[in-house]
């Protein structure tokens, strides 16, 4: 297996790509959208508005609570997912910050 080379970049360009690696899939997008509808949501109410198997939600729900974009509660066999707005806050610092570097450093090209 291949080894990262994730420690050679700078610890907020890693944190950044981390962030969006876990808002790289559409189904993602649309749990986080469905959340922010909501202040807090059972998992069954998610899986209904996102056209895929509940398996397959749960794990794209896994993906973005391990990154901390979500929170969740279980009571029994019922979970409840809000987002974290601190982090969801956090990850627009860190993209508005990239995006003002790019075009500040912006150069003439083609």
């Amino acid at each position: 297996m291949p080894k990262s080379k994730s420690h050679l970049f700078k610890k907020n360009e890693v944190h950044l790509a981390d962030l969006l690696k876990a808002l790289s899939h559409p189904a993602r997008i649309a749990i986080l959208s469905t959340l922010s509808k909501r202040t807090e949501c059972v998992c069954g109410e998610v899986v209904n508005v996102i056209p895929l198997a509940q398996a397959t939600v749960s794990q794209h729900l896994k993906a973005l609570k391990s990154k901390g974009l979500i929170k969740g509660e279980f009571e029994g066999q019922k979970s409840c997912y809000c987002l974290d707005w601190d982090n969801i806050e956090e990850l627009s610092s860190l993209l508005q910050d990239f995006v003002t570097t790019l075009k500040n450093n912006q150069q003439r090209c083609c």
